[in-house]
């Protein structure tokens, strides 16, 4: 429990050291996911990149992004491969994600991210392991900004130590999000 206190309490520190226009939150969202055998649901607040770090600007788009500080909760529903057997991992993450946008913040998007992620515990589900807290959490997405506040996303994620420790099989989600910018 201290790490993960530790953890969020980082969070909010480097949120409010990249802070460009004195906002702390841009956006907040909620996304659910799964794969097999686990079920995943998190929140997350974001917080864009100044103006200035804006590259590719050409016929109304450009590349820019965003930090992503999130907390999520996993349903193992296969746990050290028992059938039926629950167990859930809290799960604590930091992400620049790079975006490439309209420059208006309307419309069609694609983004990819890599970050970090403290987990609760290990993961041990469905004949998958993955044998640190510590893991990597990439993801590549596209998704639809309806007007100035909602967006809807779909996303790919990958979690992994990148083989700091065996096992490490990785766990991959399909991801729903749902965002609202202030």
């Amino acid at each position: 429990m201290k790490k993960i206190i530790a953890a969020v309490i980082a969070l909010m520190a480097a949120q409010a050291a990249f802070a460009a226009d004195g906002k702390l939150v841009d956006t907040t969202y909620g996304e659910f996911g799964s794969a097999s055998k686990v079920r995943m649901a998190r929140l997350g607040a974001t917080q864009d990149w100044k103006p200035s770090w804006s590259w590719f600007e050409s016929n109304g788009t450009h590349l820019t992004g965003y930090w992503d500080a999130s907390i999520g909760y996993w349903q193992l529903r296969q746990y050290k491969n028992v059938p039926g057997d629950k167990s859930h991992i809290v799960d604590i993450g930091f992400t620049p994600v790079f975006r490439f946008e309209n420059t208006n913040k309307l419309g069609l998007y694609a983004e990819i991210g890599i970050g970090a992620h403290l987990l609760s515990h290990h993961y041990d589900n469905n004949d998958d392991g993955l044998s640190t807290a510590f893991q990597f959490g990439d993801h590549i997405g596209i998704g639809y900004v309806f007007n100035k506040n909602w967006e809807v996303a779909l996303k790919m994620q990958h979690f992994s130590n990148a083989s700091i420790k065996k096992p490490n099989s990785g766990v991959d989600y399909g991801v729903i999000k749902l965002a609202y910018r202030f």
